[in-house]
């Protein structure tokens, strides 16, 4: 199991922040995604570019403060969590994702992939943010 924690700051009200990460009717800004399918309030599905779908349950939802949920694909098992916190320059932002590879061998991949694709989701957010 591998887990990663960043904390980013964007120069932006929590309101937007927090609109922009829980809005899965509008997530063009994601460079990784074709598209996502929402199932009902606490549940959808991701579709990556390379056609690989990964389903998430939301665990936690405490407007402005707290976005949580559980994810699983044939490959992995994890969940993450996101606290939103109003800053003087803006919003804070504290991300934590842990990740348990279900194939033995991929295991000692999970940590590189993990820093991967939280680096490449805060750097589409941050542009997302600031354009």
């Amino acid at each position: 199991m591998a887990t990663s924690r960043v904390t980013v700051r964007f120069p932006c009200p929590v309101e937007q922040v927090w609109q922009t990460v829980t809005d899965l009717s509008s997530t063009a800004w994601r460079s990784d995604l074709t598209r996502v399918e929402v199932l009902d309030e606490t549940h959808f599905v991701e579709h990556t570019k390379g056609g690989y779908a990964t389903h998430f349950t939301v665990t936690a939802w405490e407007p402005l403060r707290r976005w949580a949920f559980t994810m699983e694909n044939g490959s992995m098992t994890g969940a993450w969590e996101g606290i939103f916190e109003a800053a003087e320059d803006g919003t804070r932002l504290c991300c934590t994702e842990t990740v348990h590879a279900t194939r033995w061998w991929m295991r000692p991949l999970v940590p590189g992939y993990l820093k991967r694709q939280q680096r490449r989701y805060l750097d589409d957010l941050r542009r997302e943010l600031t354009q």
